[in-house]
């Protein structure tokens, strides 16, 4: 199981960082670097994981004798989903802005931003 979560996180990362380098739109370019950012959900939850172990709750005076999952890379997981919400987010409201200042969405037309 491990080993194919590895897999999925490094295609994932790697589908995305391909999709960034060959776009020639800048929707197209926020899409991509979603896909690379799920990459890293995929494997945080890959790192956290535990074959048949419970959350980390238990009763005041219990004993800690069972492995429990890692809550705190569930926490980063969650906090890398709300990260690339808003990275996502503002990159498509650069991109409207440029489409109303440039009146394209492709890369290499964007002449003011050369230099």
């Amino acid at each position: 199981m491990h080993v194919l979560a590895y897999g999925v996180a490094g295609w994932l990362v790697l589908a995305g960082a391909y999709g960034i380098v060959r776009s020639t739109h800048l929707v197209h370019t926020a899409v991509c670097l979603s896909v690379a950012q799920s990459g890293t959900y995929v494997l945080l939850l890959a790192i956290g994981y535990q074959r048949a172990a419970p959350a980390p709750v238990f009763a005041p005076g219990s004993p800690v004798s069972l492995p429990v999952v890692d809550p705190v890379v569930q926490s980063l997981a969650f906090t890398d989903i709300v990260v690339s919400a808003t990275v996502t987010a503002l990159l498509l409201a650069l991109t409207i802005q440029i489409h109303r200042t440039q009146h394209t969405l492709d890369p290499d037309e964007l002449q003011s931003l050369k230099g």
